[in-house]
């Protein structure tokens, strides 16, 4: 069936537009249903600072998502900081990143290619919990996939002869500023610019070579005052992350085929079999393609794609084993859609014959179906509940009553669900850990202060009991950081027991579980339950 320009374009716009507007309902759903975490707490309370204390906040934090912490200050500044406004931009840019992943198919491979590519992008349990997470996860991953499709007629083989030398800079003007927010949306973006290397060099054209290597100075230059915060704050906001293990690779591996989102969410019984699926089509792809030696211009497709999804994986890995860790899914979710792209690329290859395209509509439809049984059980699951863990304290809280949190961090995520103003104070436990009223909102990043004996026996005046807080206190086998930060909270536990007495500790969530301990006198040790 032969189109004329206008159902061409149609069915074009038709490729990319229904699984853009599928991940607008997959991402907007429930959007709000989840409870806020630990790093969601701390992204709020760093963009409602104001003046030199935001600079101080984004600071403390290395710079890195300074961009989005901006945008964020911004949009709450005039909207306020329900969870619906905090999440949105995200959801935004995931919603985007699917028109983009269609739109670079529709490029490359074709319309139908277009089509699976989007789709399977769309229901991809990982893209779909960052869009409804309030980090800059997901703005990065869709400036990664603007820049690499404005790269694609700047470095494919044989690609757009411009005549006009200024809608050439333009292009290039656009790449540099795309991957420039990437990168002040989220550090590990810088992750992909050895794949999009590997992709001129593919080109095999010295001039535009040489026009990357000078967009890549551009993205230096702009990038510098990331760097000088970077370098002052030094590795050591990434002392939690450990060296490589099965159990992290296994990980890596569910999120790059949208099987799983550990620890956030429990594999489920169709897990491992996706996993296994997408894998054994991949390999069955490149067999596919080295037999079919394809054009060089369909090649160079492949190629990037191909580079995409596998480089910046490599060097994570590879950095993570000779230097600082740094090997996470979240850290290497700008590959989830590349692997979408491929698939959808196979599936959609023009070159099948009527009697294969059923078989790869049917894969398609299994490869959707297996992904949508991932994604269907996360929507309203709160794996760091602390909506429930704080309305459980403001629900038994007592006039007299103190709090203390382990690290300080974890006020944040209390903070958010406890307000400010005067009906905060009279509503929550005085503070004494840290000494900080209500109605103040303050940063507190990677904060794990302690109380000596004497600092309790001064702070425990007026505290008829103590509910103590705590989240991410440490790992008891993580790195040596993490394990020293653990035996503090033992430490700090003891001490407050000491001084207050024994009680339960409840506990919220599972991912990283929320620690609710009241103390009281007479109450016995800790037990959990």
């Amino acid at each position: 069936m032969s189109f004329g320009n206008s159902e061409a374009r149609t069915a074009d716009l038709a490729a990319v537009g229904l699984p853009t507007a599928l991940a607008a309902v997959l991402c907007l759903v429930q959007i709000a249903g989840r409870s806020i975490g630990f790093d969601e707490a701390a992204t709020v309370t760093i963009a409602a600072q104001h003046g030199s204390a935001l600079g101080s906040a984004i600071a403390h934090d290395g710079g890195n998502m300074s961009g989005y912490y901006l945008l964020l200050h911004i949009l709450m500044a005039a909207f306020g900081n329900g969870e619906l406004l905090i999440r949105l931009p995200s959801a935004l840019a995931s919603i985007a990143t699917v028109a983009l992943i269609g739109t670079i198919g529709l490029r490359l491979f074709g319309r139908r290619a277009a089509f699976a590519a989007g789709l399977l992008t769309a229901v991809s349990l990982p893209l779909v919990f960052w869009a409804q997470n309030a980090r800059g996860y997901a703005l990065m991953v869709a400036f990664t996939s603007g820049a690499f499709l404005v790269l694609i007629p700047l470095a494919r083989p044989g690609g757009e002869r411009y005549r006009d030398a200024k809608r050439q800079r333009s292009r290039w003007v656009a790449y540099v500023v795309l991957m420039t927010l990437g990168i002040y949306s989220s550090f590990v973006a810088v992750l992909v610019l050895p794949a999009q290397l590997l992709a001129v060099l593919a080109g095999r054209q010295a001039t535009r070579l040489r026009q990357f290597a000078g967009a890549l100075a551009g993205i230096a230059l702009l990038c510098v005052p990331l760097l000088v915060l970077a370098v002052r704050r030094g590795a050591g906001q990434l002392f939690w992350v450990p060296r490589p293990t099965r159990k992290l690779e296994v990980q890596v591996l569910q999120s790059l085929t949208s099987a799983g989102q550990e620890p956030s969410f429990h594999p489920t019984s169709t897990t491992t079999a996706l996993m296994v699926l997408t894998g054994a089509v991949l390999l069955a792809m490149a067999i596919a393609i080295v037999r079919a030696r394809p054009a060089r211009d369909s090649a160079w497709g492949w190629a990037m794609a191909g580079a995409w999804l596998v480089v910046p994986v490599a060097i994570a890995l590879v950095y993570s084993l000779v230097s600082q860790p740094i090997f996470l899914p979240r850290n290497l979710l700008m590959s989830v859609p590349a692997m979408s792209l491929l698939l959808g690329a196979g599936i959609g290859d023009v070159r099948l014959t009527r009697r294969a395209a059923p078989a790869a509509l049917a894969l398609l439809v299994v490869l959707v179906a297996l992904r949508a049984l991932q994604l269907a059980p996360s929507y309203g699951v709160s794996p760091e509940p602390w909506q429930r863990a704080t309305g459980y304290v403001l629900a038994r809280a007592r006039s007299g009553d103190c709090i203390a949190f382990y690290p300080l961090d974890a006020r944040m995520a209390f903070q958010y669900y406890v307000g400010t103003g005067t009906a905060a104070d009279r509503r929550a436990p005085r503070s004494i850990l840290p000494i900080v009223r209500w109605g103040v909102v303050r940063p507190y990043v990677e904060d794990y202060s302690t109380l000596s004996p004497a600092q309790i026996a001064g702070r425990r005046a007026g505290c008829a009991r103590l509910w103590f807080i705590s989240s991410h206190e440490g790992q008891p086998d993580g790195p040596a950081q993490s394990r020293a930060n653990r035996a503090r909270f033992l430490k700090l536990r003891v001490k407050f027991e000491h001084a207050f007495g024994g009680g339960r500790v409840r506990q919220f969530g599972y991912a990283s579980t929320v620690h609710v301990q009241l103390l009281v006198r007479g109450a016995g040790s800790s037990r959990r339950r």
